[in-house]
């Protein structure tokens, strides 16, 4: 019987630090309070989160500086919490912000971080001060998950007293399942519309492809949204690219999954990343997979079920796409590879249990 459910012991009440608005947090929140828990988020980007008891603002907005500027606040919150909430367990998602924000909360109960990426692999080489923080916040942590290896071992060099484990975000393959392709070669990209995922540089291999496979009648499916929409429209524009580009940008589950499923070839080249989640999905959906040749992807991505390009290589891209075309029956046997290693690795039920038995190891008197 879980920790939440037995007679003999109290619910399990998490206390969340953690981007109300990201679905990543969302999806881990139901998760939990399915398997009983009660939750409380704090964060500063406000919106609803369903299963949670509560969602509390804190300083509204995404200047830097008031991540130090609100820990008064935070620590004042969370005594509320402490008397009207009772937490058993301190959350925070993302190391150096809400991170720091659980680390820094003063509650005595245990603490867990989980890192998402760049708040281990990019934002600690920017400063000594932002090194500093890290190193800090994990410090303060009673155990902290990443989703990638090559995070886990970066996690190392700071020496925590806590263990780290890999924890996944998973895909839920339940809902990310294959289909019947469309007809066409269609093509999909998941990632947001920002700097580091290179959807320019996704853009121009494409246009590329279609000069050299003109009568493939493909189509390029861009899902995630983000600031760089104006951009990358005037270059679709200029590549005269209209007919064959589709900005979707940011969308719910079910039409994800609708143009994944139309696709053949899942395309994810950011400069950095540690596991993507989006990733998951398309492998988990039964496309074959063109990734930057990172840590984090070699861990998932072979020969068998795709392509591992160097980093904003329009050209190597361009080529995995020509070949992707040329040999539809192996796309479909990587699809099915893909398939077949997230259903056994990397299902967010699978991983939503691991995780929920590292709680209640915290927890154990």
């Amino acid at each position: 019987m879980s920790q939440a459910t037995s007679p003999n012991r109290p619910p399990v009440r998490i206390l969340f630090f953690a981007d109300a608005s990201s679905v990543h947090t969302r999806r881990w929140v139901a998760s939990v309070v399915e398997r009983g828990a009660e939750v409380v988020v704090i964060t500063r980007s406000p919106a609803e989160v369903p299963g949670a008891r509560q969602v509390i603002a804190i300083r509204p907005g995404l200047d830097k500086a008031s991540w130090f500027k609100a820990l008064p606040e935070v620590r004042r919150v969370a005594r509320q919490l402490r008397q009207r909430f009772q937490p058993t367990l301190v959350h925070g998602h993302y190391v150096t912000s809400y991170g720091l924000w659980a680390a820094a909360c003063g509650l005595t109960c245990p603490k867990v971080l989980t890192a998402w990426g760049s708040d281990i692999l990019v934002t600690p080489k920017q400063s000594r001060f932002m090194r500093w923080v890290v190193a800090w916040s994990l410090r303060r942590a009673d155990l902290i998950t990443a989703d990638s290896m090559d995070m886990v071992e970066e996690i190392a060099r700071y020496h925590p007293k806590a263990a780290c484990h890999q924890i996944l975000w998973g895909a839920d393959t339940d809902k990310f399942t294959p289909a019947v392709p469309a007809p066409d070669f269609e093509v999909v990209s998941l990632r947001s519309w920002e700097p580091n995922y290179n959807i320019d540089l996704i853009i121009e291999a494409f246009s590329r492809f279609l000069t050299l496979r003109p009568h493939s009648q493909a189509l390029l499916h861009l899902l995630g949204g983000g600031p760089m929409e104006a951009a990358l429209q005037e270059r679709v524009t200029a590549l005269r690219l209209l007919q064959q580009v589709r900005f979707h940008g940011r969308v719910g589950d079910q039409a994800m999954v609708q143009a994944i499923q139309r696709s053949r070839v899942s395309v994810s080249v950011p400069s950095s990343d540690a596991t993507s989640v989006s990733v998951l999905e398309s492998m988990a959906c039964g496309l074959a997979i063109i990734a930057s040749d990172l840590p984090a992807n070699r861990q998932w991505i072979s020969e068998r079920g795709g392509w591992l390009v160097p980093v904003r290589d329009a050209d190597a891209v361009t080529h995995a796409l020509v070949t992707a075309y040329d040999h539809p029956e192996q796309v479909a046997q990587m699809g099915v590879y893909n398939r077949d290693l997230i259903e056994r690795e990397a299902s967010r039920r699978g991983q939503m249990d691991a995780m929920w038995r590292l709680y209640e190891k915290l927890l154990q008197p």
